[in-house]
């Protein structure tokens, strides 16, 4: 099964893997044994323009950058096709960011789970997304306690 990378967790990995969660470490190291990350194609095309804008390290080539990406993970790069352009047009997306459109509609159209940390994503039934952060678990813990404290009064 192929799990989809989002452009932002491309850069995690290579620039900060501790910006990742816990739930998406772990499932970028799987899919790295089992040699099944991926990622659309304009998510490198996201990258080029933030190696343009300053936005990211200059001390290599943007190219450079990628071609490390792809090598050290093992990365197989997909192709927006028709059916993830039409998909990417649907109703379904709030977001108006036509490369995160891509990039979720290219998770869809392979039925593979995406990692994001893309809270405009994250509530798109047809998309499993794939991340957990600490200040969520936080949330839900408290709304767990104040529901059991509600309960005992």
């Amino acid at each position: 099964m192929l799990t989809i990378c989002d452009s932002h967790i491309l850069i995690f990995w290579q620039d900060d893997p501790k910006r990742l969660s816990t739930k998406a470490s772990l499932t970028l190291e799987q899919a790295l044994a089992n040699k099944s990350l991926t990622c659309s194609d304009i998510s490198f095309w996201e990258i080029a323009m933030l190696f343009k804008s300053g936005r990211l390290r200059n001390n290599i080539s943007a190219e450079q950058y990628m071609n490390d990406i792809i090598l050290t993970m093992s990365l197989t790069v997909l192709p927006v096709t028709s059916e993830i352009a039409t998909l990417s047009q649907k109703d379904i997306f709030i977001n108006k960011d036509p490369a995160d459109r891509l990039i979720a509609s290219t998770a869809i159209a392979n039925k593979a789970p995406l990692i994001s940390a893309d809270t405009k994503l994250q509530n798109i039934d047809a998309l499993n997304i794939i991340w957990s952060s600490y200040p969520y678990c936080k949330t839900m813990s408290a709304i767990a306690l104040a529901i059991t404290a509600t309960r005992k009064s």
